[in-house]
């Protein structure tokens, strides 16, 4: 008799999607890549049929139909409301006979999480933007909006090209101080001056996905000893520290040991700079806590935390972990 299907997993971000479908006893049964999930930009109909696409062709390879629980954890889930709007839409499709969606945050705490652990720890993501989660065993979560400004966010991938340019461009024409930015931004897109690069982008010579690629370019200035990017990077891992001990102090970690989980691009490429300086910062302000960096694959948070939900064995939890690293 063959293993049945207990959970389809969701990772779905902002640039691409991660399916698979989990046997009871933690075996990857189907896997299936697909395109970013966006519905603020989409509407959510159109945005679940594009995420439908890749979950079929998952259940397809699986030879299933329906599993018992659908674990999503998607991206633009900011906001409680907008989970429920979204966990409505995805349980409409008839995937599973129950379904639970989480903000895309949950799923990088959870696959930092040991196994046999308890749900307990804190996780703040770096990627194209910032936010920051914690949860408890009993249920209980912190959370921020994290949707930008108007939530009092500074930081992530896209926020720092922006400040990055920012400086830059000041630098050129006189109006701030000198940095190294002014000269390194534009000759990394082969361009002779600021002037020239913001006219590019501006005119949409260089794509807007494209952008983001300037912030590695500020970490490599500010690795090079330029005090106006080193100046940004420090002040993105006080940042991250301002969200994780927040989120400790929701909900009474600060003077536990609890491990603060570090994800996305940003901070899982372990710049000296910055992570040097979380951990610094964090062993000031949380003594106990203690700091890690993710680097499974968001998707495993999302299939522990459906296994979580059916109250799968002990071992299947080690067996799909098993199967990420290797």
């Amino acid at each position: 008799m063959g293993v049945s299907a207990a959970v389809i997993a969701i990772d779905a971000g902002n640039s691409k999607t991660d399916v698979a479908v989990i046997g009871t006893d933690g075996s990857v049964l189907a896997a299936a890549r697909g395109g970013g999930f966006q519905p603020p930009v989409v509407g959510i109909g159109v945005a679940i049929d594009a995420l439908a696409v890749t979950v079929g062709r998952a259940l397809e390879e699986a030879g299933v139909q329906e599993v018992e629980h659908v674990s999503a954890c998607l991206a633009n889930a900011d906001l409680p409301i907008e989970e429920r709007e979204l966990e409505a839409a995805v349980h409409a499709r008839g995937w599973g006979r129950t379904t639970g969606v989480r903000n895309d945050t949950f799923a990088i705490l959870r696959a930092g999480l040991p196994c046999g652990a308890e749900a307990l720890g804190v996780a703040v993501v770096c990627g194209a933007g910032i936010n920051c989660v914690g949860m408890r065993p009993d249920g209980r979560t912190a959370r921020f909006p994290a949707i930008g400004r108007i939530s009092g966010d500074w930081g992530g991938g896209g926020g720092m090209a922006d400040e990055a340019m920012w400086f830059a461009a000041r630098a050129e024409d006189g109006r701030g101080e000198p940095t190294e930015l002014a000269r390194a931004l534009p000759a990394y897109f082969g361009l002779d001056s600021m002037y020239a690069l913001i006219e590019a982008v501006h005119l949409g010579r260089i794509e807007e996905r494209r952008r983001h690629e300037m912030t590695p370019v500020l970490f490599a200035t500010g690795a090079a000893g330029d005090p106006v990017a080193l100046a940004l990077i420090h002040r993105l891992a006080d940042e991250v520290v301002a969200m994780a001990t927040v989120a400790l102090g929701r909900l009474d970690l600060l003077d536990a040991e609890a491990p603060v989980l570090l994800g996305g691009s940003v901070l899982a490429a372990r710049h000296p700079e910055l992570n040097d300086r979380v951990t610094a910062l964090l062993a000031d302000r949380a003594p106990k806590a203690v700091a890690g960096v993710v680097t499974a694959p968001p998707v495993l948070g999302a299939a522990l935390l459906g296994l979580d939900h059916v109250s799968a064995p002990a071992g299947s939890h080690l067996r799909l972990r098993t199967h990420y690293d290797a």
